[in-house]
């Protein structure tokens, strides 16, 4: 007998097209990550595959992802990229009936119905983690999504008697913990039967009830968290207004009959043009040495995919040079782009796509469409700003020369990265490693010439000559402060992990030389003895210390004062293992008015506390690395205390 364990690990699902043709657009046009998660995360089987990804061995990298974005941020645009591609793929599998479209329409409103509403019940009582909520609320009758694919009847039905066991055993599979296995597991327990039950599984339950709009659900709403009508049927009124501006915005209709077909012959050409695209920058070349050979070369290719005529320009010198193309006889044509207003030039300079003006096209417009033997042209840059190809097209190919040379510059791109990235290898970890070492060095002369600075200052009593003292004080100062770039920027190639007290000791040294090179300033550190290897970017990890200590140099305006970074290793919260770090101040607190909107971007208070703007500019860092940060503030003093997760090899992953 085929168990509910077996019948979970079937994740090939069909999505509605609409969902991923979107999500290949935001990806497309380099929309930020949220954009991205908050299309995806209207869709079932995209969550499914996402996380299922994400918790296997290749990516898992000690704790599960309880939300979309998590496990976005874990994956990469790049990578899901390929995930939406082969989901794309799959959807040519499914052969489903009208009346399945209409199911799997019907579906997909009522598993996002379900999960906004478990997000506003969530907030609502207090529950830690909203996005956790909404998450189950997807997958909580995926068994319902495996059904609709499925041919056979007496199949069907099992998976339809099974549903409760189907999304406990992905849930226990993806490692997100008991209470979220029990949220699945008892999601039809009767509305008595959970007074006493877990938040986690109350809201789930009570979500899946109210999603259904009718009395049963808003009459649980009052059994279970105590809510009145009135709100709980506001609460649904809400939900539907945002499911149906959802659907708005994907193109998918809610009140009449559902029909994928067009949407479905989008996507089958979108994915026809990326494997071509890719495809045709697979096609063996002759070794290229450099990277403007291989642009150069994949003029061929592009011409192949489009079957349009093509040329290539990259620069050499101030100029941009005809490298390649698909004309018998290429003359020698060099352009200097900072001047004209041709297509080519004008691509270049925008980093844009450009197409010729036909009222007024330049002399060099219409000499490249008498090379090309077309009526008009299309210029692409290339993203590294080094290249542009140009396109004969007319009216009735424009359309599809864009849409395919744009996806082509893309992917080239991507490939031109990677090939920088392995040129660079080991060796540009020894030319950072080394400049950081003589950032030090240098930092040591300049602590020297500061310190006989400030015994100048005792012993000259000339007003002049003070004044010209903070002029070498102040050249000093930014001296500091670009020695401290320059060292910032020699680590942004050391990989994703981070040695917290390594970056605390160097940042330490530099400090010292520069907000703390006065008397009446103080910075400590103590820095634990363990481990404090952390799941972060050297440049993301010195940005938050930065940022923190800065604000507190400057609240304490002219008084004296100190400044402690400590780290703890190793702590255990949430089932996970993280590295502490607290940052800590004797200053006068933070002003009551930034208080209560801490971590919101607000106006500067330099001279009067700890600044509204770089707090954001923390939290934002310390989110996106998955982290915890709480503050206390009073008129002792004010203390960060920062969550930073575990690198993975130091065995994070534990109960």
């Amino acid at each position: 007998m085929t168990t509910a364990t077996d019948i979970a690990s079937d994740l090939q699902l069909p999505s509605l097209p609409e969902v991923i043709l979107r999500a290949l657009d935001a990806c497309h046009s380099g929309q930020s990550y949220r954009e991205i998660s908050r299309i995806v995360s209207a869709d079932t089987a995209l969550v499914t595959r996402l996380l299922a990804l994400t918790s296997s061995a290749l990516y898992h990298r000690g704790a599960p992802s309880h939300s979309v974005e998590q496990a976005l941020l874990r994956l990469g645009t790049r990578k899901f990229q390929t995930l939406l591609l082969t989901s794309a793929l799959r959807q040519l599998m499914f052969e489903l009936g009208g009346d399945e479209w209409q199911q799997l329409r019907d579906f997909w409103r009522h598993s996002l119905t379900t999960a906004l509403t478990a997000k506003t019940l969530a907030t609502l009582t207090r529950y830690p983690e909203p996005e956790e909520a909404f998450l189950l609320g997807m997958m909580h009758n995926i068994g319902e999504l495996i059904a609709i694919k499925t041919p056979c009847p007496e199949r069907k039905q099992q998976i339809l008697n099974q549903q409760n066991d189907i999304a406990a055993g992905l849930v226990s599979s993806w490692g997100l913990g008991t209470m979220a296995v029990d949220a699945m597991r008892y999601q039809q327990a009767l509305p008595g039967q959970l007074r006493d039950a877990g938040h986690l599984v109350k809201v789930v339950s009570l979500s899946t009830r109210l999603a259904l709009s009718d009395a049963v659900g808003v009459g649980a709403a009052a059994t279970i968290f105590g809510l009145q009508e009135d709100l709980t049927r506001e609460i649904n009124k809400k939900i539907g207004e945002e499911v149906a501006s959802v659907a708005a915005s994907l193109g998918i209709p809610l009140d009449t009959d559902y029909d994928a077909r067009e949407a479905r012959r989008q996507l089958n050409q979108r994915l026809l043009e990326h494997t071509m695209v890719r495809t045709a920058l697979a096609l063996p070349a002759s070794g290229p040495e450099n990277l403007s050979t291989l642009v150069s070369e994949a003029a061929s290719s592009l011409a192949l995919i489009t079957g349009l005529p093509v040329l290539c320009f990259s620069r050499e010198g101030e100029d941009l040079t005809l490298r390649s193309g698909t004309c018998r006889q290429l003359p020698e044509m060099s352009v200097n782009p900072a001047y004209g207003d041709s297509a080519l030039t004008t691509a270049l300079r925008t980093g844009t796509t450009t197409t010729m003006d036909q009222t007024e096209p330049t002399v060099l417009d219409q000499q490249l469409c008498s090379l090309l033997a077309a009526p008009s042209l299309l210029a692409l840059p290339v993203a590294t700003g080094d290249s542009v190809f140009v396109i004969g097209i007319d009216d009735q190919t424009v359309a599809g020369a864009r849409n395919l040379g744009e996806l082509f510059t893309r992917e080239l791109s991507a490939v031109l990265e990677l090939s920088s990235a392995d040129r660079l290898g080991s060796d540009q970890q020894m030319v950072n490693d080394r400049l950081r070492r003589q950032v030090h060095e240098v930092s040591n002369p300049l602590t020297i010439i500061r310190q006989y600075l400030f015994q100048l200052r005792s012993r000259l009593q000339d007003p002049d000559v003070q004044d010209e003292l903070n002029i070498i004080q102040e050249e000093l100062e930014r001296a500091g402060n670009l020695l401290l770039q320059i060292s910032q920027h020699a680590a942004e190639a050391t990989g994703s992990d981070t040695d917290l007290n390594e970056e605390l000791t160097g940042l330490g040294r530099i400090l010292r030389d520069s907000l703390f090179h006065d008397d009446h300033r103080e910075l400590h550190l103590h820095l634990c003895k363990a481990d404090t290897q952390v799941q972060a970017a050297p440049s993301a990890v010195r940005q938050i210390v930065l940022n923190l200590v800065r604000n507190a140099v400057e609240g304490f305006g002219e008084r004296p004062g100190t400044v402690t970074l400590k780290t703890t290793a190793p702590l255990f919260q949430n089932r996970r293992r993280w590295v502490e770090l607290q940052v800590t101040d004797n200053g006068p607190g933070i002003p009551e008015p930034l208080q209560r909107r801490l971590f919101e971007p607000v106006n500067s208070t330099k001279g009067d506390g700890h600044s509204g703007l770089g707090l954001s500019i923390v939290k934002q860092l310390i989110d996106d690395m998955e982290g915890i940060i709480a503050c206390h503030t009073g008129q002792e003093g004010t203390a960060f205390r920062i969550l930073l997760p575990a690198a993975s090899h130091n065995d994070n992953d534990t109960d």
